[in-house]
């Protein structure tokens, strides 16, 4: 489960996040292109925009269920 408080400083604030578990497998990027972006100087991704709508909500839910090593967080899950 992913852990707040090892979050990226580059995710935008809000529900959705993504720890230092992130091993760049490019799941969430192509699961949700809309919220979630890579940081190429440090091979990670990172919400860079919170979802607005219902389907960028479900889509991030998505990316968040599959994601590997389960980096993907949620505040509120903990």
């Amino acid at each position: 489960m992913a852990n707040k408080a090892d979050k990226w400083p580059q995710n935008a604030p809000g529900k959705f996040y993504v720890d230092q578990q992130c091993i760049d497998c490019d799941l969430c990027r192509e699961t949700a292109p809309g919220s979630f972006q890579r940081h190429d100087e440090g091979g990670y991704s990172y919400v860079f925009k919170q979802p607005t709508t219902e389907e960028e909500v479900a889509q991030c839910m998505e990316a968040l269920e599959g994601c590997p090593v389960e980096a993907i967080g949620q505040d509120g899950d903990e």
